[in-house]
């Protein structure tokens, strides 16, 4: 069913999802380099934004046809094979579960292991979607173990590619990693879809310093609870590599904690952006 569902969605454009807002000269050349391999031209446009006020710079957007439907239908992909992770519900086992009610359960499907965060967080399905998707680049504003994230291409307003680096934190099993993704949102009904997976671009290859993870197919669920509108049901499967030579029981340990202290973390951001009463 939820794979179905991802198939109706994927198409429908979220309402208050800003436009896009281009990427720095250093991401442009990336995805500029990216798009050279490829024999179908493109074109560059700018675009104004309704949140233009998240950055004083105007940025620049490249808009490439052939290769913007490749990742947006590597991301719509992505999501539903996650989602069909997330309807086999048989074999799941616990992990985790913490005094705040988050739960984590963990599950080996095609020999990997996937994690699954199930918390409920005192804020709306629309503010939940805002801030990881819409706001994805302020992330590391609020969550300590992200160095940065920065969208190098907005590919219409559901899909976005992504460059993250984690932070060298005190804690940190696994080390810094860097992730280079195709992020894919959907809103159906009274649920928003989040869901990625790890891409490859010949411009970016991985960064000195750093060891290249991969993530996906994940996804997020996020709907709402009962009839409270402040109160969303969120659902986290991880799947991940994050490469290196590390060992297997150090890395099954590391991935449900990181899950853990990303929810503490924006819940404390929820709290500080919730009006005084």
């Amino acid at each position: 069913m939820l794979p179905a569902v991802v198939k109706l969605c994927c198409g429908i454009s979220y309402p208050h999802l800003r436009t896009a807002t281009g990427l720095q000269r250093t991401a442009a050349a990336v995805i500029g380099l990216e798009m050279s391999h490829f024999h179908r031209w493109g074109q560059v446009q700018r675009h104004s934004s309704p949140h233009a006020a998240l950055s004083d710079e105007p940025k620049s957007t490249i808009v490439v046809p052939c290769r913007e439907e490749h990742y947006q239908t590597q991301g719509r992909v992505a999501m539903e094979a996650a989602l069909g992770m997330l309807q086999e519900e048989g074999g799941w086992k616990l992990e985790v579960t913490e005094s705040s009610g988050d739960i984590i359960c963990s599950k080996v499907l095609r020999g990997k292991k996937v994690f699954r965060l199930q918390a409920v967080l005192e804020a709306s399905v629309d503010d939940l979607y805002d801030v990881l998707f819409v706001r994805v680049e302020q992330m590391h504003q609020w969550n300590p173990s992200i160095q940065r994230i920065r969208v190098l291409q907005r590919l219409g307003p559901e899909t976005v590619i992504t460059h993250e680096v984690s932070a060298a934190t005190t804690g940190n099993l696994i080390g810094q990693r860097d992730f280079l993704s195709v992020r894919h949102s959907c809103k159906h009904r009274s649920k928003v879809f989040l869901g990625g997976t790890a891409i490859q671009l010949e411009a970016l290859p991985p960064q000195s310093g750093f060891v290249r993870a991969e993530d996906g197919p994940t996804c997020i669920i996020i709907e709402p609870v009962g009839d409270f509108p402040n109160k969303s049901k969120f659902t986290w499967l991880l799947n991940m590599d994050v490469k290196g030579w590390l060992p297997t029981s150090l890395v099954n340990q590391a991935i449900p904690r990181a899950q853990l202290d990303f929810t503490k973390h924006l819940r404390i951001h929820l709290q500080t952006q919730r009006p005084p009463v």
